[in-house]
C-alpha cells in the first residue's frame, strides 16, 4: 500500500471548552486531489491550519510521507514539504513575477557583489521561465509587477510559487484555501488546469472550497466535516452531488460512528 503524502490521525482541537475538531482522521496520497468540504464553522479551516503548522492540535498526530512530524509553525511545515496557498495569496504587489516566484530562494550575483547580497535578476527570470514552462503555465512577462496582473494571473502565480517548491513525484503537499474565490469563469479554468497538472506530477493536493463544481472538476475524493466531526470520506465517482450536500448540511447521516455516540 502506498504511503500517504500527508496523514492526520485522531486530531482534536479545543479552544477552552469549545471543541473545534474531534478525532479527525485524514490522509492524501501523492498525486491525489482531496476536497475538504463543510459549511461555515465545520472546522475545515482549522484543520487546514493544523496541516500548515499555523495551529498546533490539542491531540493527535501528523505524518508526512510516513514520518511523524511536529508542526509548531508554518516554517516547520514548509521544511517537511507542505506548502499553503492562502486566500490573500501573500504576494508582494510592487515586485515582479520572477521576484515573487523566488522569494526565499533568491539567486545572488557571482563574486564580490554576491557576497554583499546583490541579487541576479536575469538568472531568476530565466529560472522562473523554465519552471513555469515545466508546469505548462502561461502568465504575463516575468518583469511585470504583480499589482498589474488580473485576479486569475495573481492566483496562478501564487499556485505556481508553491508548486515549484513541492514539485516532483510524491515530494510535496499543497494546501489550497478557496483558490477560485472571486475569480471569473476563464480564470477559474486556468486554476483548474494548473491543479490537475500539479497532481499529475505527483503533488498531493488538499482543496478547501465552497465551489462544488470546482471540486467535481479536479478532486478524486472528498472529506466532509460537520461541526468539527468527519461525516464522510468518499470518492467522487462513488457518490452523488445530493449526498455531498446532505453531509455538508447535516441532512444525511454520517458514515462513521463518532466519539460522542460511543460515549
Amino acid at each position: 500500500m502506498m504511503t500517504a503524502a500527508l496523514r492526520l490521525t485522531g486530531i482534536d482541537m479545543h479552544y477552552g471548552y469549545v471543541r473545534a475538531l474531534t478525532g479527525i482522521d485524514f490522509h492524501v496520497q501523492p498525486g491525489e486531489v482531496v476536497g475538504l468540504l463543510g459549511d461555515n464553522g465545520a472546522g475545515k479551516s482549522t484543520l487546514l491550519k493544523i496541516m500548515s503548522g499555523a495551529h498546533r492540535p490539542s491531540g493527535g498526530t501528523v505524518e508526512v510521507h510516513g514520518r511523524k512530524v511536529e508542526l509548531h509553525e508554518p516554517s516547520d511545515a514548509a521544511r517537511a514539504g507542505v506548502q499553503m496557498v492562502y486566500q490573500d495569496l501573500a504576494l508582494v504587489d510592487a515586485q515582479d513575477i520572477a521576484t515573487n516566484l523566488n522569494i526565499g530562494r533568491e539567486i545572488l550575483r557571482r563574486g564580490p557583489l554576491g557576497w554583499l547580497g546583490f541579487v541576479d535578476h536575469k538568472a531568476m527570470r530565466r529560472r522562473s521561465e523554465a519552471e513555469l514552462d515545466r508546469l505548462g503555465v502561461r502568465t504575463a512577462p516575468m518583469t511585470r509587477p504583480v499589482e498589474m496582473l488580473s485576479g486569475g494571473q495573481r492566483q496562478v502565480v501564487a499556485l505556481a510559487r508553491s508548486a515549484i517548491r513541492v514539485a516532483g513525484a510524491g515530494q510535496g503537499v499543497l494546501l489550497l484555501d478557496e483558490p477560485t474565490a472571486a475569480l471569473g469563469y476563464e480564470q477559474t479554468k486556468q486554476v483548474e488546469a494548473l491543479i490537475r497538472r500539479m497532481a499529475a506530477e505527483g503533488v498531493a493536493i488538499v482543496l478547501v472550497t465552497h465551489n462544488l463544481p470546482l471540486c467535481h472538476e479536479v478532486a478524486d475524493r472528498v472529506v466532509i466535516l460537520n461541526r468539527g466531526v468527519k461525516v464522510a470520506d468518499v470518492r467522487l465517482d462513488e457518490t452523488e452531488n445530493d449526498h455531498i450536500v446532505g453531509w455538508i448540511t447535516g441532512a444525511r447521516p454520517s458514515q462513521f460512528v463518532t466519539r460522542q455516540e460511543i460515549s
